[in-house]
């Protein structure tokens, strides 16, 4: 079953997570009140002004996690525990 993208407008600036030598991401406050779920959610907007898409995965604790890729780290020049970024997610893709 395909559905259209719905519009989103949340925009947060947090710190980039790490978890051992390869799990990089940010916690997205709010996220389960937001998107009404604690489900797996995909998604799409930018990072630091940069576009991308990606799935939001539930935590467990409540807010959900967006893992960042390395392609996307390069691109926005940050990769780093602490370092910063700010996201506007636009489109929930599911």
């Amino acid at each position: 079953m395909t559905t259209s993208p719905q519009q989103l407008d949340l925009t947060f600036t947090a710190p980039i997570e790490k978890d051992g030598a390869f799990a990089t991401f940010l916690t997205v406050p709010d996220s389960a009140e937001v998107l009404g779920t604690q489900r797996a959610v995909k998604v799409g907007g930018t990072i630091d002004g940069h576009e991308f898409a990606a799935t939001l995965m539930p935590s467990g604790a409540g807010p959900h996690w967006l893992p960042l890729r390395a392609a996307i780290c390069r691109a926005i020049g940050k990769g780093l525990a602490g370092d910063e970024v700010t996201v506007q997610l636009r489109q929930r893709l599911s």
